[in-house]
């Protein structure tokens, strides 16, 4: 008898079951580069679809039936637990459904391990004669000198080559064509080094600022050869930390071997930024881009899109497992995947082994989750060979200590940061009024009198929304802008450029933002005033002052003023006690904030005050006894509940964008990153109390038909906005 995985192609051919199972095994084992891993990953690959050697399942497979009405996983994730084989049996068990908890795996099994499962010596009697197969294979097992969370990290290394294979083997055999696009591009490191050394070349060397920038350079490439490891880079603002610490990797992956740059940045617009210079550097062949504009859950396909070049074919296809050879993507997609049980998220796994990944802003993740995420990174380095870099103006205390289970070792790559601080101290901080609470008239005051161009950052959209109100009236200004995620990406882009356009002409301008300029909009103001808010957020509002070093040359320093609203507001709890703490060292001595490890301190003591470490130890806990599905649906990056309004009353542009989309029948990725510079995030309490101005598309998507404010953004009811736009 002749066995099957899969139904007939467009050539009217079946997938033979031995051909796929040894496809699988061969990409799975190649997909590994450690040799004392090669035998689980191949045996993963002979063993997933062994179920499918039962006879209903080739009944099924000749005459069809319900999807899933045959399972198949279970058998060959049995075959391997009775061969203690149990790291490949979670993984061929969740290979369609998920990687389960360890209860629901061991139900899956149980039958099989104590000889109950009807038909399995037939089964598995036609696997051995199909694919000449030795059980000799499971002795040739070696136990790992892992611990038990190593060991989960290795299920999912597993997991995730074990279905990117599958899947790969599954459209080589239904879409010769989609697979024949595959990106095959290696991470050509000679050529970037050179490309990268012309843009070093081509750049001023006048000037102190750029004197430390190119010395911080030599000094870390001269630590590129390394070994495998996490290091860190701590540089004040505007010395170059991205292009530094791309220097260091390429240098660094060439020395030890490695196969791919991964960079991870916090929002979508450093990442647009960071990509586009990356792109003019390197050309737009070598990069690509994965965050919500590319969702790994629209489902989509190529075949349905002839428009399509070639090259954007295969960077969506390498959007699902990230073989590529240089990607920018978000922290959320980097950590949620890495915590996910889900086939479709875990695909890409595997690929950040033998990688540099590249963490800029890195004081950004979320302290909640912070112990189950340093974790999860010291195991992805010990068991799949990949080197971190941790990237900041203010490096948080990540490493382990007395209470703290953080990452095992972090090599700085400069030596004494502190000189670099010291050199390019460009403001001074002030206390306004001691930080007694002051209302927005006090503060109008503060702020007019200086008679300057000026940027005021609150913690709240609605702080920000009724001081811009108060100020935008008066008379004071060249021009006044209002900056929050109230507005749609399109709208701050062209904002943020009027902004620089006025900076660069050196008009008396007025900017009352949220925190969103905090990080990757490079503002240069004389001066900022800053609501009391955690400590890298004052540091990092501070990035925004004298960022050019160009008040210097004058003789003089940025002022940046920390005040204290009357009634102020905070996003969360644990924001508002870190705010307050922070409010208590600079009231106690603010010389503190010159030096360049007060953020390493203060990051250490408020982490053991005011962070609630019992939630995040469950985490590990659930990892540790490899429960997936648990810790998938107890890991989340971000707490938040949102959902995206397409603002159709935006410009002329939505609105047309808007009509054209509405008479396709089905959206290609291009589609939806054309909607996303149109697209704001609202709670589903705010969705649904103005229903009325918001329809759902026949594509799924939600349209905001509601008024929108040319200054401020979405407008309804002003002062109540902030309680449901993200």
């Amino acid at each position: 008898m002749e066995y099957f995985a899969h139904s007939e192609n467009d050539n009217m051919k079946k997938h033979p079951l031995a051909k796929h199972l040894h496809e699988t095994a061969r990409l799975a084992e190649s997909f590994v580069g450690c040799e004392e891993l090669k035998p689980i990953f191949r045996l993963s690959g002979l063993l997933h679809d062994f179920g499918k050697y039962q006879l209903e399942f080739q009944n099924y497979l000749e005459y069809g039936g319900r999807r899933g009405s045959v399972p198949h996983a279970k058998w060959g994730a049995g075959y391997a637990r009775k061969f203690k084989a149990n790291e490949i049996s979670i993984a061929i068990d969740g290979h369609h459904k998920g990687l389960p908890d360890r209860v629901t795996w061991q139900n899956d099994t149980n039958e099989i391990v104590h000889d109950d499962q009807p038909g399995f010596d037939d089964v598995m009697r036609a696997f051995v004669k199909d694919t000449g197969f030795e059980e000799t294979a499971f002795s040739e097992l070696n136990k790992l000198p892992f611990d038990p969370s190593q060991r989960e990290l290795l299920i999912r290394y597993l997991f995730s080559s074990l279905t990117d294979s599958d899947w790969l083997s599954t459209e080589a055999h239904f879409k010769t064509e989609t697979s024949a696009l595959r990106p095959t591009r290696t991470l050509p490191l000679s050529f970037m080094m050179d490309k990268l050394e012309e843009e070093f070349a081509a750049k001023s060397k006048d000037g102190e600022i750029n004197k430390l920038r190119n010395c911080v350079r030599m000094e870390a490439i001269a630590k590129a050869s390394l070994p495998v490891g996490c290091y860190s880079l701590a540089l004040p603002t505007g010395i170059g930390k991205t292009l530094t610490s791309l220097a260091w990797a390429l240098r660094h992956a060439k020395q030890n071997g490695l196969k791919r740059i991964i960079i991870v940045l916090p929002y979508i617009s450093i990442i647009d930024q960071t990509a586009r210079e990356l792109k003019r550097i390197f050309g737009e062949e070598w990069i690509l881009e994965h965050h919500s504009s590319f969702n790994e859950s629209t489902n989509l396909n190529t075949d349905k899109h002839e428009d399509y070049s070639t090259d954007q074919k295969r960077k969506q296809l390498a959007c699902e497992n990230w073989d590529y050879p240089l990607i920018v993507t978000t922290t959320v997609q980097f950590f949620e995947s890495l915590f996910s049980n889900k086939p479709s998220k875990c695909r890409k796994i595997h690929n950040i082994s033998e990688s540099v990944v590249i963490f800029d802003e890195v004081q950004t993740i979320p302290k909640e989750i912070i112990l189950p995420t340093l974790g999860m990174l010291n195991d992805v380095q010990a068991v799949m060979k990949a080197s971190f870099l941790f990237c900041t103006a203010t490096q948080p205390a990540y490493e382990k200590r007395s209470g703290f289970n953080g990452i095992t070792s972090i090599t700085p790559l400069i030596t004494d940061p502190g000189i670099l601080y010291d050199k390019t101290k460009r403001v001074t901080y002030h206390l306004l009024d001691e930080l007694t609470p002051i209302s927005f008239a006090r503060l109008q005051d503060a702020v007019i009198e200086h008679n300057e161009a000026a940027l005021v950052i609150f913690n709240t959209k609605k702080d920000a929304l009724e001081f811009f109100s108060l100020m935008k009236s008066g008379n004071s200004w060249d021009a006044c802008y209002h900056l929050s995620t109230a507005m749609c990406p399109h709208h701050r882009k062209a904002t943020i450029q009027q902004i620089r356009d006025d900076l660069k002409e050196k008009r008396k301008i007025l900017v009352v933002s949220t925190q969103l300029i905090e990080a990757g909009v490079d503002f240069d103001f004389p001066l900022v005033f800053r609501a009391l808010a955690p400590l890298e957020a004052i540091i990092q509002s501070a990035g925004r002052c004298n960022r050019e070093g160009l008040l210097n040359q004058y003789g003089r320093l940025g002022n940046v003023y920390l005040f204290l609203l009357e009634e102020a507001h905070y996003p969360n709890k644990t924001y508002q006690a870190c705010a307050c703490y922070a409010a208590e060292l600079l009231q106690s001595d603010i010389e503190q904030l010159y030096s360049h490890d007060v953020f390493e301190k203060y990051y250490a003591s408020v982490f053991s005050l005011y962070i609630d470490q019992a939630n995040q130890q469950a985490i590990s806990d659930a990892r540790k006894t490899f429960n997936f599905e648990t810790v998938n649906n107890s890991y989340r990056y971000l707490d938040d509940h949102s959902e995206g309004l397409f603002i159709y009353n935006y410009n002329d542009e939505s609105r047309q964008l808007l009509h054209k989309l509405q008479d396709k029948k089905f959206l290609s990725r291009d589609d939806y990153r054309a909607m996303q510079p149109f697209t704001v995030q609202a709670y589903a309490n705010f969705i649904h109390q103005n229903r009325e101005d918001v329809k759902t598309s026949p594509h799924g998507f939600k349209i905001w038909y509601g008024n929108y404010d040319p200054a401020t953004g979405i407008s309804v009811a002003p002062m109540e906005v902030d309680k449901y736009v993200v």
